[in-house]
C-alpha cells in the first residue's frame, strides 16, 4: 500500500468534488463533469490501490 498514493487518489477526489461544487452553483456543465471525471478517477485509483494490497497480502 502506498500512503502517498492514497493520498493522491483522496485529493483527486476532493478536487472533483469542489469542481462539481462550482459547476452547480455557476450552471457551468463543463465544470461538472470535469468534477464528475476527476471523482471517478480518485475512485479508480483507490481501487488499485485495494487491489495491490489485496495481492501483497496473498504473498504474504
Amino acid at each position: 500500500m502506498s500512503l502517498e498514493d492514497r493520498a493522491k487518489a483522496t485529493a483527486k477526489n476532493i478536487e472533483g468534488k469542489a469542481q462539481e461544487a462550482v459547476g452547480n452553483i455557476t450552471g457551468d456543465p463543463e465544470d461538472k463533469a470535469e468534477g464528475k471525471a476527476k471523482q471517478a478517477e480518485g475512485e479508480v485509483r483507490h481501487g488499485v490501490e485495494d487491489v495491490k494490497d489485496n495481492v501483497k497480502k496473498n504473498l504474504d
